[in-house]
Formats: C-alpha cells, structure tokens, sequence
C-alpha cells in the first residue's frame, strides 16, 4: 500500500527487532505496546486509515504516533515527549555508561540477580542516571536499551559470568573501549592517517 502524505518511515534492523519485542510484550504499558504497532504497520506500508480500523482507535491518536516517529525515531515515539522543546539527546558518554552497567553483575549493586533483566536493567539506569551526571537516560525503556546493547551485541540476560575489577584505571580503559566498539569507523580513519604522515624505512 502507498504511504500518505507523512512519507516513509525508515527503521534499523535493530529498531525493527525491539518494535516487535515490544509489540508482543506483556509488562510493557498498554500504550507502548499499541504505539509499536502502529509504527510497525505503518513501516509495512498500511495506510492511517487502516490502521486506526485494525485497532479499534482514533485517527489523531495514530497519526501523532507516526508524527512523532518521522520526527523523532521510532523507538522515541515510544514514549511521551516533553509538551515543549526536543527531547533530550542521548550522549556517547550515556551510551558508554549503560554498555558498563550492563557488562556489571547486579550483585555489584546489591541486587539478588545473579543476570540482569532488562526491565531491572532500565529500572536501575533510570534510578542511577542523574547521581552519574547523566539526566538524558531518566526516561530509559527497554527499546532503547535493545538498540543501544544490539549495537555492541550484548545480551547482559545471557552472560554467566564477570571479571573480577582490579585494575584503578578500569573506567577510563573501558570508555575508550566501548567507544571504540560503538564508532569503529572513526576509529579506522584515525589509523589510517596517522601511518600516511609515516615514513618507513626497509631493513
């Protein structure tokens, strides 16, 4: 089916695969869940009027759903957005915190869990983020962190064990770590100019 006049949505692979894990989920809230399939449909090309029919719903409601995913992303229209201004923008450093926290057994942080949930996972960000300076995560969800530990391939629900921290310079070496690990590109063309500027000599 066409598009309306709102346009396309483009979506990630990764973005696509926490919208489905959402739209099927049983502790998201009920509004989370029926926005995922909104903007689900409407990437597969269902029209507005369409949608507002399979679900039973209001047009505005659907239409302000996929406003705010042109808009914003898909998995920020998830949730509500400030009355006024832009939504607070999630840094690298944010990013990088979260990637440690979850790289971390929660027994660290005097949780009984042995592996974390992503729902405990959020709800410990949301909880912590403005004590570690970083007030952009207080609306944490589990889309959001599908995307951002997709990217590096962690699944922290699956890890069984974690290395025992001893080194003092742990926290800086893992920032340039997982920097490293989030824009690898960056990183290649800093290498890449770097031995252009040097000269070798054959032995």
């Amino acid at each position: 089916m066409a598009h309306s006049k709102k346009g396309k949505l483009s979506i990630s692979k990764e973005e696509l695969k926490a919208l489905k894990a959402i739209s099927t989920s049983r502790t998201e809230s009920s509004s989370m869940v029926n926005r995922s399939r909104i903007i689900i449909d409407y990437h597969s090309g269902v029209t507005v009027a369409a949608i507002t029919r399979k679900y039973n719903t209001n047009r505005p409601l659907v239409e302000r759903t996929i406003d705010k995913a042109l808009a914003f992303g898909a998995l920020a229209a998830l949730n509500d957005l400030p009355r006024s201004g832009r939504p607070a923008e999630i840094t690298d450093d944010a990013k990088a915190w979260v990637l440690s926290i979850a790289c971390e057994s929660p027994t660290k942080f005097g949780y009984a869990a042995e592996t974390w949930t992503y729902s405990a996972l959020a709800s410990h960000i949301k909880k912590e983020c403005i004590k570690a300076g970083y007030e952009c995560l207080k609306n944490t969800g589990k889309g959001f962190l599908n995307s951002v530990l997709a990217k590096s391939n962690i699944k922290p629900h699956k890890i069984s064990y974690y290395l025992e921290k001893k080194d003092p310079d742990f926290d800086a070496k893992m920032a340039s770590v997982l920097h490293v690990s989030l824009y690898p590109q960056a990183y290649y063309l800093v290498i890449t100019n770097y031995f252009k500027n040097k000269t070798f000599i054959n032995l």
